[in-house]
């Protein structure tokens, strides 16, 4: 297959151009706005720096491709606050661009990049698919907005489209300082440097730690797959509190655990129900057993 990854050179583009990379001919569209040319390093692939926004950019990275895999955002939450406007053009108009370029040129599979932030702060534990939606951010509804984007586009036939909702992902190359990261390149980084691990709150909040190198693993499932289409969970089915993270890296690093303030508006729990998912033939590797490989 001949694949197109936008924000590609971001965490979890990286990791998937990365798989892909030597099996598959792999271009990559980013405009580097967050991501970095460190994550494509040595790999691959066919670069073209430029934003989904731009028509001309997007004409050239579409052609001749089978697969697109529609990671283009901005990723954070509080940015999104402060400039919902810029958010949902990126998010929203330029996933509207991307699937309509994607029609055109008689592409087999797209593959969107939602996350667990739709389902906002659903008490359900775990929380499934048919949950109402429950944005709570311009980012989380722009990744909403991009969902029922791609069910239209489904259900007129023009595009087969795959929905996938990230839960809490880490692994390799996560940046500490990235408005993407969870808790985990935070504490994995103070640990390293000896410091104590500062949990928000009380920490029994939960949370569906799915590793990077999975999510590259569903994309490339559901993207293969011509008989799925729709949303579907990734993450582990599992909750982690952040009392039982912190304890096991503090553990194997030799620092203390201390308690901060609780962060407002914070989610409390966050578990997937990945039953959907199952069913068509993708699991996600336990966590937090491979919680270690996070830098």
């Amino acid at each position: 297959m001949r694949w197109l990854v936008t924000g590609g050179a971001g965490f979890i583009g990286g990791h998937l151009v990365e798989r892909l990379a030597g099996r598959a001919a792999v271009r990559v569209l980013d405009d580097f706005r967050t991501g970095s040319r460190a994550n494509l390093a040595g790999l691959a692939c066919e670069t073209i720096e430029g934003s989904i926004l731009d028509p001309g950019a997007l004409a050239r990275a579409m052609e001749g491709v089978d697969a697109v895999a529609h990671l283009a955002a901005l990723v954070s939450v509080q940015e999104s606050i402060v400039d919902p406007e810029t958010c949902l053009s990126i998010n929203t108009t330029g996933t509207l661009r991307v699937l309509a370029e994607a029609a055109r040129r008689g592409v087999k599979a797209l593959v969107f990049a939602s996350s667990a932030a739709v389902y906002g702060d659903d008490p359900a534990v775990p929380v499934g698919e048919d949950a109402a939606p429950r944005p709570l951010s311009p980012y989380a509804l722009s990744k909403f907005d991009g969902e029922c984007l791609c069910g239209m586009f489904g259900a007129a036939g023009r595009l087969r489209t795959v929905c996938l909702r990230f839960f809490n992902v880490f692994g390799p190359r996560q940046d500490p300082k990235s408005p993407y990261a969870s808790v985990v390149p935070v504490f994995t980084e103070r640990a390293r440097r000896g410091e104590p691990l500062v949990v928000c709150g009380d920490g029994e909040q939960t949370r569906d730690f799915v590793h990077v190198r999975d999510v590259a693993r569903a994309i490339e499932h559901f993207a293969s797959r011509p008989d799925l289409e729709g949303v579907f969970n990734i993450g582990t089915g599992r909750g982690t509190t952040v009392n039982e993270l912190a304890a096991r890296l503090a553990a194997r690093a030799g620092v203390a655990v201390e308690h901060g303030p609780a962060r407002p508006g914070e989610v409390r729990h966050s578990v997937a129900d990945v039953r959907r998912a199952a069913a068509a033939g993708f699991a996600a590797s336990p966590a937090p057993e491979g919680i270690g490989d996070a830098g």
